[in-house]
């Protein structure tokens, strides 16, 4: 059978002939390209020569040991795993091996069980210190840097080209933060409309009495204070593609007016006499469920049909697995470059904890995050001390389930409020409520903190 080209290569390195046939043997089954070397020596001569991802080394070995192999391989191949497996075990020499840099410890004798779970978990560290610190850039798609790999992911990439090449209207659908502008400017720009505008409305962010105005444009005069005649966005966006971001937040009188357009082509500017003809593509993005909307009453029925004609769902981060990593990896340089400073690297313990992490932000928290460890940081390596609390691991009275629910609701805010630098408008949106909920629940606990600690 010839060996999988893309298998990882594991070198194992005793002067046991028999401990090298029965793990050779063992990790050959599991498909992976197996090398074996009877002493450091003859050892470093493969490393030298052949790409290696794993180390097995045996800690007692005649002349030079397998912990002067474990120091060597940290200090020249950083990016290698590596095991020690010894017949001698000890917290003494476990203590040694760890602290020189390998990547577990294996007891003589072990099963075949723990030996292929003991490469797995070794593999996957080398997967992610590689993802993270690679000078290649991430994979991205057009110029508007979409990244990541993930199936997940991939599953709405595969739609901004079938998009592109139509003029139906898209509905692109997920949480906040997950990066659906970003996915609209992929369209406009992959698309025959790439030259022209592209333009970006918030509609939860213009006051209720200026959104008529704000996207369809006014005439002097019609209305106090307005002195001259101004184009609204849907006429700026003519030949392009118009961004309507959170199209839930449109009032029952917007959406009816916007289905007019949609229906039509057609915008009146406040106070003209007359209609004027536009040629503007439309994507929406809302992170709320429209069709539940529907069904409340809250959202019009027809024009939900009329923009629900291609959707695209933007999955959340933290169902997107190793794309954190490239993520991670991307803002590095990108920021590090900005400073003017090297990149840093993420200890093994960093890079899981912000694997783990639900990251409730998504993409933006992400960003801000390691925009903060770039801006902040003194050292080349980000360990998980260097995190934001929330992604450390706590003991104490808070990690227990005796807490009220308002006391973890506030935990939680007070989390979200940090992963964003302190901005309320960004964490009412990773919240699902408004700035005026949050300030009230801000209020409150403050008030109920006071009452506390006054006791």
């Amino acid at each position: 059978m010839n060996p999988n080209p893309q298998a990882e290569r594991i070198l194992v390195v005793d002067d046991s002939a028999a401990t090298l046939e029965v793990i050779q043997r063992n990790l050959l089954a599991q498909g992976y390209v197996t090398l074996t070397a009877p002493g450091v020596a003859e050892g470093l001569r493969i490393l030298e020569s052949t790409p290696i991802d794993l180390v097995i080394t045996d800690l007692k070995m005649p002349q030079v040991s397998g912990l002067d192999l474990v120091r060597h391989v940290r200090q020249n191949y950083r990016d290698v795993g590596v095991i020690m497996i010894t017949g001698f075990a000890s917290i003494e020499t476990a203590v040694s091996a760890v602290q020189e840099g390998a990547d577990n410890y294996l007891p003589k004798p072990f099963t075949d069980e723990e030996l292929q779970g003991a490469v797995r978990a070794a593999l996957e560290k080398v997967r992610r210190r590689r993802t993270v610190q690679s000078d290649a850039p991430a994979p991205a798609v057009s110029v508007s840097g979409l990244i990541g790999q993930s199936d997940a992911f991939q599953k709405a990439l595969a739609l901004v080209p079938k998009a592109a090449s139509s003029a139906a209207t898209v509905l692109i659908t997920g949480e906040s933060g997950t990066g659906k502008e970003l996915i609209a400017r992929a369209i406009h720009y992959s698309s025959d409309r790439g030259a022209a505008p592209f333009v970006p409305v918030n509609c939860g962010g213009i006051p209720e009495g200026l959104v008529e105005s704000e996207l369809f444009g006014h005439v002097k005069g019609a209305f106090t204070g307005a002195v001259t005649t101004r184009a609204g966005f849907f006429i700026t966006a003519d030949g392009g593609t118009i961004f309507l971001d959170e199209i839930s937040e449109l009032t029952p009188p917007m959406q009816t007016k916007l289905l007019r357009v949609l229906q039509s082509g057609e915008v009146q500017m406040v106070g003209a006499d007359k209609p004027r003809r536009i040629d503007a593509r439309i994507i929406a993005a809302t992170n709320k469920d429209l069709h539940a909307m529907v069904a409340k009453g809250t959202f019009r029925e027809d024009l939900y049909f009329r923009l629900n004609v291609i959707t695209i769902f933007v999955p959340p981060l933290r169902d997107r697995g190793d794309d954190v990593l490239l993520l991670v990896s991307h803002f590095a340089r990108k920021f590090a470059r900005e400073a003017d400073r090297p990149t840093p690297s993420f200890t093994d313990r960093a890079l899981n904890a912000l694997r783990a992490y639900p990251w409730p932000g998504n993409v933006r928290e992400l960003e801000n995050i390691v925009q903060r460890l770039i801006v902040m940081g003194e050292g080349s390596v980000i360990d998980v001390a260097d995190l934001p609390p929330s992604m450390r691991y706590t003991v104490g009275p808070s990690a227990g389930v005796d807490r009220t629910l308002a006391e973890v609701e506030a935990e939680y805010i007070r989390n979200v409020l940090a992963s964003v630098r302190g901005n309320k408008t960004h964490a009412a949106k990773i919240l699902g409520i408004d700035r005026k909920t949050l300030r009230q629940k801000l209020r409150l606990n403050a008030d109920e903190h006071a009452v506390s600690g006054s006791c």
